[in-house]
């Protein structure tokens, strides 16, 4: 490798690296991430690192190359097999090890490809990420020659993750793993729970063949409402790609968005955690923010992306944090990280000490009139001045903004948000309201601010 290295600007994201493969990111940048990572690492007195990888075609090839790096430091790369980004995790909170790296897409497009990062069991992100491109950029590198091992945790984090089951012994559920990277231990847990289990796409595949593991999407949760009701289900479970973010569906196959999973999983903990803060991040309902005081808790709105809400979890020693794509991060009974495997069995667990239905706990909710997340295509250039010139706008006519991360604008008939995605060349918007002229009111407001940016979608 020369003496310095430079990334594409465009892969060093918040809260991970990704990149499109073949384009913005290459085994080069794989083993430059070693070498910057290793090197940070080294300084801080590391020795080994742990390196796990997902389904995806690229995978193998950048992890072989992250590994080749952290080795040219004079590191300890520990290779765990294949599977989801919760059991790299896993392995960098329960082995003897002293970080860990994650070779993941999540639940991007088949093309793209990436890394995420935890040092000393918290997560590398943000100005930690730029740093590393700084160490690169001055080929500020450690050298040393390390060495390559291989270890198998699945076996434990199957055996962990079953621990805490104390749901139902009567239930059907379908699990639907998209081809992603959960698919085998998803098998393999399944087989150790109480009940009838019925797994779709449990093969992981790269590819994709059968629908995008993306559960935000209701699109991609056809097959599993399908499934549900001709299997006579009591429920269904979806997982993205990586396995870090739990999707779910009702027995008459409807939807349960994350922030709704959220509240019911909240009043479980809060069962045993009275008066602690949970933590949702701002694209979430006020249905959810108002349910945790509710229930007893406080809750607390911020920004959204995984490695910022689990240093707030930190800061607040919060039990129950999550966000509304879906990341769920327990820190009562568990390790605070996002693992939507677990999310799946704590969510058994609670419809049994909550004793009620998923169904029974949807129709419960109040019956607001809201949109699911809105990506909307934009330039990664352009996305975050769309929305400081919305945040300016707004700030010229005093409205009322909380803008911890985009723009969230209260109005007397709901609320909507704006804000740049971190992980994706796009704007998401959601809009929610009381009645179904409020919610045109609101999204007629989004529209018109995006025209005068320049932008002329129709996400509505």
């Amino acid at each position: 490798m020369a003496a310095g290295y430079h990334f594409d600007p465009s892969i060093l994201r918040e809260y991970d690296i990704r990149g499109k493969v073949g384009e913005t990111l290459s085994d080069a940048d794989a083993y430059a991430l070693g070498r910057a990572y290793g090197s940070y690492a080294v300084r801080q007195g590391a020795k080994s690192i742990a390196v796990g990888f997902d389904g995806r075609l690229s995978s193998p090839d950048l992890a072989d190359a992250l590994s080749r790096g952290l080795q040219d430091c004079g590191l300890e790369a520990l290779r765990i097999e294949m599977g989801p980004t919760p059991m790299l995790y896993f392995a960098a909170y329960t082995l003897v090890v002293d970080g860990g790296i994650m070779v993941t897409g999540s639940h991007n497009p088949p093309a793209y490809n990436g890394f995420k990062m935890v040092l000393r069991k918290k997560s590398v992100f943000g100005a930690e990420i730029q740093r590393l491109g700084e160490i690169a950029a001055r080929g500020d590198f450690v050298d040393g020659i390390g060495s390559e091992s291989h270890h198998s945790v699945m076996d434990a984090y199957i055996e962990r993750l079953s621990a805490d089951f104390a749901g139902p012994d009567d239930l059907t559920v379908v699990w639907d793993a998209g081809n992603g990277a959960a698919g085998e231990v998803m098998r393999r847990l399944t087989e150790r729970l109480p009940g009838r289990h019925v797994l779709l796409f449990a093969e992981i595949d790269g590819t994709f063949p059968n629908h995008h593991p993306d559960p935000t999407v209701p699109g991609n949760l056809v097959q599993l409402q399908e499934a549900v009701k001709r299997e006579g289900a009591d429920l269904g479970v979806a997982f993205d790609g990586d396995g870090d973010r739990l999707g779910a569906v009702d027995a008459s196959g409807g939807i349960l968005f994350g922030d709704q999973i959220m509240l019911l999983l909240a009043r479980e903990v809060l069962r045993d955690n009275p008066g602690a803060h949970i933590i949702a991040d701002v694209k979430s309902s006020n249905v959810l923010f108002d349910g945790i005081a509710a229930a007893g808790g406080k809750p607390v709105m911020w920004k959204t992306g995984h490695s910022l809400i689990k240093s707030k979890m930190l800061e607040l020693g919060s039990p129950f944090a999550g966000e509304m794509s879906a990341h769920l991060f327990f820190n009562d009974r568990y390790y605070g990280f996002d693992d939507g495997l677990y999310a799946a069995v704590r969510l058994l667990t609670a419809l049994k000490r909550l004793d009620t239905t998923l169904k029974a706990f949807r129709d419960s909710l109040p019956h607001l009139h809201n949109t699911p997340e809105v990506r909307l295509p934009c330039s990664e250039a352009r996305k975050f001045e769309v929305v400081n010139e919305v945040a300016d706008r707004l700030s010229a006519r005093n409205a009322d903004v909380v803008a911890i991360d985009g723009v969230r604008v209260n109005r007397e008939e709901g609320w909507w948000l704006l804000r740049a995605s971190n992980t994706q060349d796009v704007l998401v918007a959601r809009c929610e309201s009381d009645s179904a002229e409020g919610l045109a009111r609101l999204k007629a407001e989004v529209l018109s601010e995006l025209r005068l940016s320049g932008l002329h979608p129709d996400p509505f």
